[in-house]
Order: C-alpha cells, then sequence, then structure tokens
C-alpha cells in the first residue's frame, strides 16, 4: 500500500490526499461474541468521486463509467472493511482496497490492431482443409 505524505497514490498522474476519504468506524458484524458487541473496528471509507478535485475530468469520466455499479447515486464510492480485531488494520485494509479498486478502473485497456494473416498461413490452411475434404471423400461408399 502506497500511501505516503497523506495521500493515497493510484497511479503516476492520480494521487488522492487522505483528506477527501471520509473514514468511519461502525460496528462489526458476525461473530466476535462480546468483543464485536462494545467496539466499532469496522472501517468505512466514502470517497467522492464525482466532486474529487484530485481527479481530472477525463480520469473522472473514465472511472465513473468504470465503477458505475459500486458508486451510490451521488457519485460517492464506499469501501468497508472488518477482517481485524484493530481499527488501525481495517482502516489500512480498506485503504488497500480502494487504492487497488481504483487503479484497476483506471487501467486502459490498449487499441486492438487489426492484422492479416501472412499469405502462407492462408495458404496452409486451405491445403489442410483440401487435405481433410480428400481424406473424406475415400470413406465415401462408391456401391455398384
Amino acid at each position: 500500500m502506497d500511501h505516503s505524505e497523506n495521500q493515497l497514490i493510484i497511479t503516476e498522474s492520480l494521487r488522492i490526499p487522505l483528506a477527501e476519504i471520509a473514514i468511519d468506524f461502525v460496528r462489526s458484524s458476525g461473530p466476535g461474541g462480546q468483543h464485536v458487541n462494545k467496539t466499532s473496528t469496522q472501517a468505512e471509507l466514502t470517497f467522492d468521486l464525482a466532486h474529487s478535485p484530485s481527479v481530472s475530468e477525463l480520469d473522472r469520466a473514465w472511472l465513473i463509467s468504470r465503477l458505475g455499479t459500486k458508486l451510490d447515486s451521488s457519485g460517492v464510492l464506499r469501501v468497508t472493511s472488518q477482517e481485524f480485531r484493530s481499527q488501525l488494520r481495517n482502516k489500512n485494509a480498506a485503504l488497500d482496497k480502494l487504492q487497488a479498486m481504483l487503479a484497476a478502473a483506471m487501467h486502459r485497456p490498449k487499441k486492438r490492431k487489426k492484422t492479416k494473416p501472412s499469405r502462407s498461413a492462408v495458404e496452409k490452411r486451405l491445403a489442410g482443409k483440401k487435405k481433410e475434404s480428400e481424406k473424406k471423400k475415400m470413406r465415401t461408399y462408391k456401391g455398384e
């Protein structure tokens, strides 16, 4: 996880200040007995992607299109972590999840270059088809 100097580093061009990420701690669900019932260790991060000043307009549009199902109606991305018994570890795990999610969404696939098979490849394919065809022709029954 890269969050040095109070910022979350997603890519070389995209760095999000930790001040833009709201962190709340709530009670975890699931097993854990008295500890879970008394302590608020689940970390819940919210990041307002639609209105973040650190995300360029081009990147914002791309991220919103890629993360559309994970955003709420006002463009806020919410990430939670309740794997650990400590707030700090859950906060770091949630920051890792947010960073991984944004980094994966920022990946832009390369454009496919159209290619044409070489003449020898076409000839080889056609020769193979002709050979198979001849083989199958030999199988036909020539009844008299």
